[in-house]
């Protein structure tokens, strides 16, 4: 009886204590776990553009997030900042597409993905999203993303998705999109 009782013990706490991202097979991130050891930021200067910005977690009433900050310039072909996570497993068979909890300073952001096809840095696949000062839960369906090029399949295989981004894209301005939670739906 003793060996039972303390199974259950350990059974009950790791229940209780687990992590959200763990918990929920639909969730990629909720920022509380480390994310610094699984996002990375990039920006256009490694292609010799001059954008610049960083990322940093915050937690703010309770909550975790990442908030992507800077200045993206079209100057020298530049133009992109992002944060990156790479990608453990493919999506569950039943996702239909990425759900994201941002807000930001009222502009146009970017969700990229990268798959086993996209072999080369400029190659991904691409959907928008608006944000604005207050917290939003937006939903980007798989098939609303494009292709960056012509050198990549035309439509999106969710079973081959190897990372996620979340990128200031394309034109000049200032930078500042912050992302709570990231999974499918």
């Amino acid at each position: 009886m003793r060996g039972w009782s303390w199974l259950m013990l350990v059974g009950w706490l790791s229940a209780v204590f687990a992590p959200p991202a763990f918990a929920d097979p639909l969730l990629i991130e909720d920022f509380t776990m480390q994310p610094e050891s699984r996002w990375r930021f990039f920006a256009d200067a490694v292609m010799g553009g001059v954008s610049t910005g960083q990322m940093r977690f915050e937690t703010e009433e309770g909550h975790s997030h990442a908030r992507l900050t800077g200045i993206v310039s079209t100057a020298n072909n530049g133009g992109f900042i992002q944060i990156r996570r790479d990608l453990e497993t493919a999506p569950p068979s039943e996702a239909t597409g990425l759900r994201l909890v941002v807000r930001g300073n009222d502009t146009r952001y970017f969700v990229h993905l990268r798959t086993s096809g996209t072999l080369l840095p400029w190659q991904y696949y691409q959907a928008g999203f608006e944000v604005t000062q207050d917290w939003t839960e937006v939903r980007l369906a798989f098939d609303s993303f494009a292709p960056s090029g012509g050198l990549v399949r035309a439509e999106l295989r969710p079973e081959t998705i190897t990372s996620v981004g979340i990128v200031a894209f394309g034109r000049d301005h200032e930078a500042d999109v912050s992302v709570r939670a990231l999974g499918y739906y």
